[in-house]
């Protein structure tokens, strides 16, 4: 059962890519996910945008230090503000964050924790 999950979580994180410049071109059309990427919002109220904007992270790139969640990326580790944290069920599983960038700092849109399996 475990490696079933992780075989399925591998494949998630290809269809879903790296990178955080990505932008849904039609790859993610089909899937039944779809639909419920596109209408997540953080707490603050802001739009997180598809699956294809988020960024998929394994359990070591996530966790949580002094009540806050915190990401990995590009080998920093970031704090989660606690507005962008999305609080309804993860139908996708994997832990998912939505960076973008400004003046070379890397700021979160949104943030999805998964199931540390």
């Amino acid at each position: 059962m475990l490696f079933l999950r992780r075989a399925l979580l591998v494949g998630a994180l290809a269809a879903i890519g790296a990178s955080a410049d990505a932008r849904d071109d039609g790859r993610f059309a089909n899937s039944p996910l779809k639909g419920w990427f596109e209408n997540l919002h953080s707490k603050g109220g802001g739009p997180c945008c598809a699956d294809a904007d988020g960024t998929a992270l394994d359990d070591v790139d996530w966790d949580t230090q002094s009540g806050h969640y915190r990401v990995r990326l590009a080998g920093q580790w970031i704090e989660v503000p606690d507005d962008t944290v999305i609080t309804e069920p993860n139908r996708a599983g994997h832990t998912i964050v939505w960076p973008y960038y400004i003046n070379g700092r890397t700021l979160i849109r949104c943030f999805m924790p998964g199931s540390m399996i």
